[in-house]
């Protein structure tokens, strides 16, 4: 059985992820490639070191160093999709290792030790610690498409000047314990 963490994280992982491919959604197939300037990363370099992240501290999550040898974290930020298809297979290789290993966790897990680079974490510690890292690249490709797309962005929250729509409805429905993600 899970606990209401595990079930809450699963949750919020599957936002972000959800916010990612939205995003990327909206934006051409070589504008996924585009960078601002030499510095920055394209959403395909972002999509590349989440996945090679998420592979590398969610395989023997439980068992094993989160940072694993063979991962080539460098190797992240150099584009290595030719097209869209690729980087949507990469994206969902590195989503399908995280949830796997999370749906694999009982609450007895949660304060087991972890490491990362020889770092203890416990369990809980180790998600938490990869949740804000993945809303901080989600939010960063987000960003990204949104300044492609301009004008013709559609929003994923609430629209702006929508704020008292959406708090009308939501205040419309009887108090109730539920996810925010259950009416997106």
């Amino acid at each position: 059985m899970q606990s209401s963490y595990l079930t809450s994280v699963i949750r919020q992982f599957a936002y972000y992820k959800m916010l990612g491919e939205k995003a990327m959604e909206q934006v051409p197939d070589e504008a996924l490639f585009w960078q601002y300037n030499e510095e920055s990363n394209s959403i395909a370099i972002i999509v590349n070191h989440m996945a090679g992240n998420m592979l590398s501290r969610f395989t023997g999550f439980l068992t094993s160093d989160g940072e694993k040898p063979w991962r080539n974290r460098d190797a992240e930020f150099d584009n290595s999709f030719s097209d869209r298809a690729q980087l949507m297979a990469r994206w969902n290789e590195g989503w399908a290792c995280l949830m796997h290993a999370l749906n694999e966790l009982s609450e007895a897990d949660l304060e087991r030790l972890v490491y990362i680079r020889n770092d203890g974490h416990t369990v809980t510690e180790a998600i938490n610690r990869q949740l804000a890292h993945y809303a901080y690249h989600a939010g960063q490709i987000v960003f990204i498409a949104k300044m492609i797309r301009n004008t013709h962005w559609q929003t994923l929250s609430i629209a702006r000047n929508r704020s008292s729509d959406y708090n009308q409805r939501k205040f419309s429905r009887e108090k109730g314990k539920r996810h925010f993600t259950d009416d997106l």
